[in-house]
């Protein structure tokens, strides 16, 4: 998998990249993450890729043709199955999203800022528009982040037990359980014995009976 994100602040995508799974599923070669910092396809002489929105109001906008160049670059060198945009207005991310986004073989997402994108690119550029939540941040890179992160770790290979993003929060509509680890009991805090029997279908009838309580919950 290939994913595009194009930002005017590439430096705050770079934290979330450069550790843990999605730094070793990009060194094992499993996804291929760019960032594209906008404001080299500016055609202005200070590179600005924003300006006050027509008719007035507070914030400013970003322009169309930087943003377009930057597609059109892109579009131009392979086939994206995505074209993604972060916005509180898009459709509410969820496990089953990022299950069909990491199906996917070259996205791109485009993080807004200020106060937003020129509304051209959403109706002439964009494929597919995401939130993360009903609420609003400096910019859509976090957002972009965390679809990313979401998807990568879904891709063959990227977990280490295979098994493991099957059984996530939200998999099969269910919150996951409670779990416990060593020791079995500290300050008096014990771990439930049903998980020390060592009986597996029982585990297993223990676990989804307190996924579907903290579901209900």
């Amino acid at each position: 998998m290939r994913i595009d994100i194009i930002t005017v602040l590439p430096r705050l995508l770079e934290s979330p990249f450069s550790d843990s799974i999605l730094k070793r599923a990009q060194d094992k070669g499993l996804v291929e993450v760019n960032v594209h910092d906008l404001r080299p396809y500016s055609t202005d002489k200070h590179k600005r890729v924003d300006h006050y929105a027509y008719g007035g109001g507070a914030g400013m906008v970003m322009m169309i043709e930087p943003i377009a160049a930057c597609l059109k670059k892109l579009q131009s060198e392979r086939f994206y199955d995505e074209v993604i945009y972060m916005s509180p207005d898009g459709e509410s991310f969820n496990q089953t999203m990022a299950n069909e986004l990491s199906l996917k073989k070259n996205l791109i997402i485009l993080c807004g800022h200020y106060k937003g994108v020129d509304e051209r690119v959403r109706e002439h550029f964009i494929s597919r528009e995401i939130s993360i939540g009903d609420y609003v941040l400096s910019g859509g890179e976090l957002g972009a982040a965390v679809v990313s992160d979401a998807v990568i770790r879904l891709l063959p290979g990227v977990l280490s037990d295979e098994t493991s993003a099957l059984t996530d929060s939200f998999q099969d509509d269910l919150v996951a359980p409670p779990v416990y680890t060593r020791p079995a009991e500290f300050d008096g805090m014990k771990v439930p014995e049903i998980l020390l029997s060592g009986h597996e279908k029982k585990i297993e009838e223990w676990r989804f009976e307190k996924a579907v309580e903290r579901t209900k919950k």
